[in-house]
């Protein structure tokens, strides 16, 4: 029997929190921390959650670390949400982190996009079936940030592997999301706006159900009112919430996107949540941008 993965379809067209990953005083992960930002997520309403996602610096994390913030995501989840385990690097190490990610109960592994000076539209192909077909159990989500890979190639990827069901598509261009959709199938995937919150309406009015967020660890009320408006095809209640948040978006997207987790966090520390502490190459902001960062999280409904 086919599976059909109804809820793993359900989870991606929602909020999909990108939780990040606090560091203690001597730079380890703070598991205390951890676990107490993900109970604030799951009380907040959130129940699609992303372990070792890009807001959870996954390049600047050990592979035993990274272990460890899926386990910790899993427990404290308990039935209360959907797990999208971040997977990645070489073949070996991904298909390993995505079998880890089954055995402890996760729904589905999102591929990061692969690291790679010379990546050909075959190549990416075979890189995410060698994935996917080791895990025919688990929803696989392809984190598409390519321009140039064509929506052609995603079908021929899910007609070898019918568990790819969803794509977290991160290209800034809503034209050649909406052309990518199409032409790989619009029906046939869940589509969910990998630029989070500020990509969304845009997003949506393409096609796509879901979006990705990291403000979501600062505000889960201001997200969830974002795609509830987006759901009922209000774009003007949408837009409000996008003037809410457009200034601390606009400081996470500057530079190339150099401050996006340091945004985040730096949020969190201004409300007591955790500590500021990113990892190269990432950096600590300046006292006048945390100052910044400050005023406008105050100024939301936390």
């Amino acid at each position: 029997m086919t599976a059909t993965f109804e809820t793993q379809r359900a989870a991606l067209a929602d909020v999909v929190a990108i939780p990040v990953t606090p560091f203690a005083e001597d730079g380890s992960v703070d598991q205390d921390a951890h676990r107490a930002l993900l109970r604030r997520l799951l009380d907040g309403g959130i129940g699609t959650l992303t372990p070792n996602g890009n807001t959870g610096e996954f390049y600047a994390l050990a592979p035993e670390e990274r272990q460890l913030v899926t386990e910790m995501t899993l427990d404290e989840a308990g039935g209360r949400a959907v797990i999208l385990v971040g997977v990645g690097h070489d073949v070996p190490t991904a298909v390993a982190s995505a079998r880890h990610a089954r055995e402890l109960g996760a729904a589905m592994v999102m591929v990061h996009q692969p690291v790679h000076p010379y990546v050909s539209q075959g190549g990416w192909v075979d890189y995410h079936r060698a994935i996917a077909e080791a895990v025919p159990e688990l929803g696989v989500v392809p984190y598409i940030r390519n321009a140039q890979l064509s929506g052609v190639r995603l079908a021929e990827l899910a007609d070898c592997c019918p568990n790819v069901i969803g794509v977290k598509y991160a290209v800034p261009d809503a034209s050649r999301f909406a052309g990518f959709a199409r032409d790989a199938g619009l029906d046939r995937f869940v589509w969910v706006a990998g630029l989070a919150e500020p990509y969304a309406p845009s997003y949506f009015s393409a096609g796509a159900t879901g979006f990705t967020s990291g403000l979501v660890n600062v505000a889960p009320a201001v997200s969830l009112n974002m795609i509830e408006a987006l759901r009922s095809g209000d774009y003007p209640g949408a837009m409000k919430v996008w003037e809410q948040i457009r200034r601390f978006e606009e400081l996470r997207a500057a530079n190339g996107s150099a401050d996006n987790v340091t945004v985040v966090k730096e949020a969190l520390a201004a409300l007591g949540l955790c500590r500021r502490d990113v990892r190269p190459p990432s950096r600590l902001l300046s006292e006048d941008e945390r100052d910044e960062v400050a005023a406008i999280a105050a100024g939301w409904s936390i």
